[in-house]
């Protein structure tokens, strides 16, 4: 007998009488989700970070975003937004004033605006999430610019934190978004865009 089958052999006689485990107890249900309920919350906390959030229909998309551009003179509009998209933001801006990416981040300090898809919201915590997929670009893209506004999908919106992380691939990079940049100092006086876009405009687009 080899000390392998031994020690197994041993287990085996110490547990020989030992009760039975219990099965385990069922799981609670977990209720549906109110989807209304949900996007309302994610709206709700959106704007509580100072964020601007506007509701509305797919055909309704290019309008908003021209207008949260309205005072913005160079563009970044990264590969993969839609294309009505694409094709208002730049009949509106000279052709030199939008860009599809930036070489460093001394060209991205030119910009004015950045336009992004997403990857997830989270209406527990009003957070949006971007793995810089289609539509989103490179991090840098979203972190520089002055102005961010990004169009979120009722469809990409989750109850919470956990449901988000299942949805995403581990291995991409992502930028987890609540609010536009701020930060404080030891009085607690706010400042934003220090970090990133001192303005955020969340365009909620119902399926």
């Amino acid at each position: 007998m080899s000390a392998r089958d031994e020690i197994l052999a041993a287990v085996r006689e110490a547990v020989r009488d030992a009760p039975r485990g219990q099965p385990p107890a069922p799981q609670p249900t977990v209720p549906p989700v109110d989807r209304a309920a949900m996007l309302e919350r994610f709206a709700e906390l959106v704007a509580d970070y100072r964020a601007t959030v506007v509701r509305c229909e797919s055909s309704q998309v290019s309008v908003h975003v021209l207008k949260a551009l309205r005072d913005a003179q160079r563009v970044i509009l990264p590969e993969g937004l839609p294309e009505a998209v694409v094709e208002a933001v730049v009949g509106r801006l000279a052709e030199d004033a939008v860009a599809r990416d930036a070489a460093d981040h001394g060209e991205l300090e030119g910009f004015d605006a950045v336009v992004t898809t997403c990857a997830a919201g989270i209406a527990a915590t009003g957070t949006v999430v971007l793995d810089h997929g289609e539509g989103q670009g490179r991090r840098a893209l979203t972190l520089l610019p002055d102005l961010h506004v990004c169009i979120v999908r009722s469809g990409q919106v989750v109850p919470d934190v956990p449901d988000a992380v299942r949805r995403l691939d581990p291995q991409r990079p992502q930028t987890w978004i609540s609010g536009p940049s701020a930060t404080s100092d030891i009085e607690l006086s706010r400042v934003e865009g220090v970090h990133g876009p001192r303005t955020l405009v969340v365009l909620l687009v119902g399926d």
